[in-house]
């Protein structure tokens, strides 16, 4: 069912391991051609081309695309307790972990006397987050979206996730109820592409625009951000899931196993990636598999994912060929089942999360363990962070220097303006001081100094 990928005795120095780990298919810009004219379709006709899409996507239109905020209340009354309950925790450890992230949020420096340079860290005016309603209801994205924009302090929130037929139109129950719970009131039953478009360009009498998306999707979903950055900001073009089980002869072969089969049963493009150095390990995984995906709900999906070609068991030499592996690949989720997880982690440097020991699987990190759960795929925890706190916030430096200090820097200001033929910047200095100002002939460029840098 799942491929064998044999690096022993190879000189892993000499070879692509990023390339040689396998990863699904995810053609962005296929789909933004697809995606490209939704867009346009949905900034010229607003609600009409809203309309348009969710009949031919989600084959029902909302009586409104606004969900109404009675709706939501009752979606909260319906929730089953136990269900309530476990919502409930995900919100308050999202939050907990959330108060940690911020940090100290306005900082500074004298770096002269009078001379202060400090920052500020503002939160984004109004965001939208999306939440999928596709294979699986992410009802978990809304915590994970919703709790740290709160924190970050943004004043404006507003959700969209896809209309659902089974459900009158509207968005999945438990999707509403979360929002409810988190007091999100602004929620709008539009799905995919459109989505994205509507909260980019606004729609009149329905949305008003917003300055940040984020949330998962599927990939035209992630085409629409790539059209539309710029216009907005957006937290990441994120792939199918992934995991990946750094393991070794410890590890326990019905852990590693169900673990795998957990983000296999997200979607059949879903990667899931055991690298051990054990292959007594991996023969027992194997085995585990075949006796558990037959049995489970979604056992065509786990099966298809495991099969594909993005997911393998990768056979080592060592502990030090494994953590090199694990950097190539850089997993969204990493698993480590190791005799010293904790030691071995900390050498990993390539991870979107970091899951340490036989009870910490990926499914607490999904849910109540408090991280967040929105990561890099595709290998972009090599270069980018998961959604927190600080995503929704921008970092702007306050300049606050006196006469004194700024005249002891004022030559060395000219100095460098002169340098990069820029006199002009030297000037304004200059005019505060006593500061003679070289003599120079007039630009007969046409272009500006600016952009000839």
């Amino acid at each position: 069912m799942i491929a064998t990928i044999d690096l022993r005795g190879s000189d892993l120095d000499g070879l692509d391991l990023g390339s040689i780990v396998p990863r699904a298919p995810f053609d962005v810009d296929a789909a933004t051609a697809v995606v490209a004219p939704l867009i346009a379709e949905v900034a010229e006709r607003g609600a009409e081309a809203l309309a348009e899409y969710s009949a031919r996507f989600d084959q029902v239109v909302p009586e409104s695309f606004r969900v109404p905020v009675a709706m939501i209340e009752q979606a909260v009354a319906d929730l089953d307790p136990a269900l309530r309950s476990a919502i409930e925790t995900s919100i308050s450890r999202r939050r907990a972990v959330a108060a940690v992230e911020a940090g100290e949020r306005d900082a500074g420096v004298e770096v002269a006397p009078g001379a202060r340079v400090s920052q500020r860290l503002i939160p984004v005016n109004r965001v939208g987050l999306y939440v999928p309603g596709g294979l699986a209801p992410l009802s978990s994205s809304v915590v994970m979206n919703v709790v740290p924009a709160q924190v970050a302090g943004v004043g404006r929130i507003a959700v969209a996730s896809p209309p659902q037929k089974d459900f009158g139109g509207w968005p999945h129950p438990v999707v509403l109820a979360v929002c409810g719970l988190l007091g999100v009131e602004e929620v709008y039953a539009v799905g995919g592409a459109q989505a994205i478009a509507m909260f980019a360009h606004g729609v009149d009498g329905v949305c008003p625009k917003v300055d940040l998306v984020t949330g998962p999707g599927n990939i035209y979903v992630v085409a629409a951000k790539r059209l539309l950055r710029g216009r907005i900001g957006i937290d990441a073009e994120a792939g199918p899931t992934e995991i990946a089980v750094l393991a070794d002869e410890t590890a326990e072969p019905g852990f590693v196993a169900a673990d795998l089969i957990s983000q296999a049963e997200h979607d059949p493009l879903a990667g899931a990636v055991l690298i051990t150095t054990s292959l007594d390990l991996a023969e027992r995984v194997r085995g585990e598999l075949a006796a558990r995906v037959p049995q489970a709900r979604h056992a065509e999906r786990i099966a298809a994912a495991l099969s594909g070609g993005q997911s393998a068991i990768v056979l080592v030499d060592d502990l030090d060929a494994a953590v090199a592996v694990a950097d190539a690949y850089a997993a969204e989720h990493l698993e480590i089942q190791t005799a010293d997880p904790g030691a071995v982690a900390a050498r990993i440097t390539n991870a979107g999360a970091i899951f340490l020991g036989p009870h910490s699987p990926v499914s607490l990190g999904d849910y109540v363990a408090g991280s967040t759960h929105v990561l890099p795929t595709a290998g972009c925890a090599c270069h980018s962070s998961g959604l927190g706190v600080r995503s929704f916030l921008k970092a702007v430096h306050v300049i606050d220097y006196d006469a004194p200090a700024l005249a002891a820097v004022a030559g060395a200001i000219v100095t460098f303006a002169e340098a990069e033929e820029l006199p002009a910047h030297g000037a304004a200095v200059a005019a505060r001081f006593e500061i003679a100002q070289p003599v120079t002939a007039p630009d007969s460029s046409s272009e500006p100094a600016e952009e000839r840098r």
